[in-house]
């Protein structure tokens, strides 16, 4: 299956938009915050 260059335009930016939506999402879980947060505080 070939894809035209439309095609594969669209589907670029579906992914774009579904990973933002999803990094968008998390960022509604504080949890989610706060776990990061100590994650990133141990490497230093």
């Amino acid at each position: 299956m070939t894809l035209t260059p439309r095609t594969r335009k669209l589907s670029a930016y579906a992914a774009a938009v579904a990973v933002l939506l999803g990094v968008f999402l998390l960022y509604l879980r504080p949890d989610f915050l706060v776990t990061l947060a100590a994650q990133i505080w141990a490497c230093f």
